[in-house]
C-alpha cells in the first residue's frame, strides 16, 4: 500500500496527472489554481516533460490542442475567467475529437469576481461553454483524494472517448490539505491513437480537424458526436449516496459543498430525521437515473449549491414532475461558506416526516 501524504488538493491533481502519464502542460497563472503549474513546472523537467507558461489562456488551450493532435497526454488548468478565455479552443477540441484534461479551480464571478469558493461555473462547464452545442465530461471532486483519483480518471475518459474532460473544483477543495494515498494508475483498456498526426514522413496522411464542408458532412459529424454523448450517459455516470434507502428528504449537493451537506445530513439523522444525501460526481453526464430512483423513494429533494441556482435545473429534469424540488443557495460573499449548522436548519425547514 502506498504511504499517506499530506498535500493540497491542487498538488494532488498535479500528482494525479503525472501518475496518469501526462508530460505536457500549458497554462497561465491565476489564483486559486496556481499550485498546479507551480508543481508541474518543478516536476516535469525531472521527467523529460514539457512545461510552458503561455502568454495567455487563449494560447495555452491552443497549445493543448496541438499537443493532443500528436497523440500525447496533455493538460491545462485555470480558474473561472481563464476558463472563459479557453472556451473557443475547447469547442475546437470537442469538434476535432481531441483528448485533453482541463482543470478549473473556480472562483466567484461574474466578471473579475474574487477568489472565494463558488459553484457558479456549473452552467459554463456542463452545458458546453463555447459554441456549437457540444458536451464534455465534467468531474466534481470533493476531497484531496478525489482530486488525485479523478484526474487520472479524466485522462482515461479523454482517451476513451476522444474528448476534452474537465475537472471542476473550487478554492476549498483546491487549497485545503488532507491525507492522500497516491495509488498507482489504474489499468484500463484504451484504444490506440491511430488518428494522431505523425508528421510529413508518416506512411499515411492524417488530418485532425473540426471543419467539415462537404454536403451533409457537418450534420453527420454532429449526430456522431451526439451518439457519443449518449454513450457517456449510459456508461460513465458516477454518484455517491448516503442514507437514501429510507429518506423522506433527499439532499443533493456536489463538490466541496457536499462535504458540509454530509455533516448536516448526519446531524439530521442524529435528530431523528430521515434525511439522505445524493452527490453527483459526474456533472456531465449527469447521474439522472440514479437520482430519479433515490428521489422517487423520498418524494422530496432539497438542492444545495454555492450559487443562485444552476444544478437545480438538471435535478428537476431528472426527477420529473412527481417529486417536489426545493433550492437553497449561497453565492460567495465575504469569504463565507454555509456552516453545517446553517444547512441543518435549512434541512429542518424542508423536512416532511415520513409516514409510519
Amino acid at each position: 500500500m502506498s504511504k499517506r501524504l499530506f498535500v493540497k488538493g491542487n498538488e494532488a491533481a498535479a500528482m494525479g496527472a503525472v501518475e496518469a502519464g501526462c508530460r505536457y502542460y500549458f497554462g497561465y497563472p491565476i489564483t486559486p489554481q496556481s499550485d498546479i503549474p507551480e508543481y508541474l513546472s518543478r516536476e516535469f523537467p525531472k521527467l523529460s516533460g514539457e512545461f510552458i507558461q503561455a502568454e495567455s489562456e487563449v494560447a495555452s488551450i491552443n497549445m493543448l490542442l496541438g499537443a493532443s493532435a500528436c497523440g500525447v497526454r496533455a493538460m491545462t488548468s485555470s480558474s473561472s475567467p481563464g476558463i472563459s478565455l479557453k472556451q473557443e479552443g475547447i469547442s475546437y477540441m470537442a469538434g476535432a475529437e481531441l483528448p485533453g484534461v482541463i482543470i478549473n479551480i473556480s472562483r466567484s464571478g461574474p466578471g473579475l469576481g474574487g477568489i472565494d469558493a463558488s459553484q457558479a461555473d456549473y452552467f459554463q462547464s456542463v452545458k458546453g461553454g463555447g459554441h456549437g452545442g457540444y458536451h464534455i465530461p465534467v468531474l466534481a471532486p470533493n476531497s484531496v483524494q478525489e482530486m488525485y483519483d479523478l484526474t487520472m480518471h479524466a485522462f482515461d475518459l479523454a482517451d476513451l472517448y476522444r474528448t476534452p474532460v474537465m475537472l471542476l473544483g473550487d478554492s476549498v477543495v483546491g487549497q485545503m490539505k488532507e491525507a492522500l494515498v497516491p495509488n498507482p494508475r489504474p489499468v484500463r483498456d484504451l484504444p490506440e491513437k491511430g488518428w494522431a498526426v505523425r508528421g510529413k514522413g508518416g506512411a499515411e496522411q492524417r488530418v485532425v480537424k473540426s471543419l467539415f464542408l462537404g454536403d451533409g458532412e457537418l450534420e453527420a459529424h454532429n449526430w456522431r458526436l451526439h451518439a457519443k454523448y449518449q454513450q457517456m450517459k449510459e456508461k460513465e455516470c458516477l454518484s455517491e449516496e448516503h442514507d437514501t434507502a429510507d429518506a423522506a428528504l433527499l439532499v443533493t449537493a456536489f463538490g466541496s459543498l457536499s462535504r458540509i451537506a454530509h455533516t448536516a445530513v448526519t446531524m439530521a439523522r442524529e435528530a431523528g430525521l430521515k434525511v439522505g444525501l445524493f452527490r453527483p460526481i459526474t456533472l456531465f453526464p449527469f447521474p439522472e437515473r440514479a437520482l430519479a430512483e433515490a428521489a422517487g423513494r423520498a418524494g422530496k429533494v432539497l438542492v444545495l449549491e454555492l450559487n443562485t441556482g444552476q444544478m437545480v435545473e438538471d435535478v428537476r429534469l431528472s426527477v420529473g414532475a412527481g417529486v417536489q424540488v426545493s433550492f437553497y443557495g449561497r453565492p460567495p460573499g465575504a469569504g463565507s461558506l454555509p456552516s453545517p449548522e446553517e444547512l441543518f436548519e435549512v434541512i429542518k425547514k424542508h423536512y416532511v416526516q415520513a409516514p409510519n
